[in-house]
């Protein structure tokens, strides 16, 4: 039988004696609180919310870094006529699938009503929750003065908190209402209690024009309005209501897009093609 010749190493293999590495894959790093808090007066930067993974990416795409997946999926995605209903395990899965849809972006998640009024002990373990298993960057909860104490204890385990004030959705329908806020003395009371405490940002919903000019010019914070006219530092919407997609959208909220009389227009036209034999082809 014929014998081979020896295996001889080449010089370079026999030089080089660094053990295997693989391959890295690119590491991309969400934007953080500490930045988006650093862009007070700055950059005005938009913030949009988004429920599930291929919006959250188109959102990514059009450059929008911040990113809400808010308990308004109560009305735009489930079918809830308002957001009190929401479950943590709702608020849980839907951010997940934001996340799966991202790379850089900071994924702002609402806690739901009743997941933080009990105690400080009841909203810690719900936001490390959203944080563990949802994988947001920070959460955001609604309430002034009285919530003070909530994002606090949040805030002293080192999760990053929004603040939430003017109309709270998920208490507006209980008693409140939906009406534009206007007690000045108690929403600048109200703001300065969510700095005090350690927000790293204040949502404005519904509040007066002139009063939301004066708490942004007070606070150090970010202030992200909507409904608030334009005076803050961040604007939010509805992803639903600017694409157009959910029917009955705020009246401050602005269109620019139909998506729901369009998708309406092609699955009629989808259908009348499977009826009359026009697809498949």
């Amino acid at each position: 039988m014929q014998r081979m010749p020896p295996r001889t190493e080449s010089a370079n293999a026999v030089n080089d004696k660094r053990p295997y590495e693989p391959a890295k894959a690119p590491v991309f790093r969400r934007l953080t609180a500490g930045a988006i808090k650093r862009r007070k007066a700055k950059q005005i930067f938009p913030v949009v919310t988004a429920y599930d993974a291929p919006f959250a990416r188109f959102a990514e795409e059009a450059g929008i870094d911040v990113i809400l997946v808010g308990d308004s999926v109560g009305n735009v995605v489930l079918g809830y006529d308002e957001t009190t209903p929401v479950t943590m395990e709702q608020m849980i899965h839907h951010a997940q699938a934001v996340v799966r849809g991202t790379t850089r972006s900071h994924i702002i998640v609402d806690m739901p009503f009743g997941s933080y009024q009990v105690s400080d002990q009841e909203a810690l373990r719900n936001a490390v929750r959203l944080v563990k298993e949802g994988g947001a960057c920070s959460v955001k909860l609604e309430g002034g003065v009285h919530e003070a104490d909530r994002i606090r204890a949040v805030a002293r385990a080192g999760i990053p908190v929004v603040g939430h004030i003017g109309i709270t959705p998920q208490t507006a329908g209980l008693g409140p209402g939906y009406k534009m806020r206007t007690h000045r003395d108690r929403l600048v009371s109200d703001a300065q209690a969510i700095e005090a405490a350690g927000a790293y940002a204040i949502v404005l919903e519904v509040v007066d024009a002139e009063i939301t000019r004066e708490i942004t010019g007070m606070l150090e914070i970010p202030t992200i309005g909507i409904g608030s006219g334009p005076h803050c530092d961040s604007q939010v919407l509805v992803l639903h209501d600017i694409l157009g997609i959910y029917a009955h959208s705020p009246s401050f909220a602005k269109r620019y897009a139909e998506l729901g009389r369009e998708t309406t227009k092609a699955l009629r036209t989808y259908a009348e093609d499977v009826r009359t034999k026009r697809f498949p082809e």
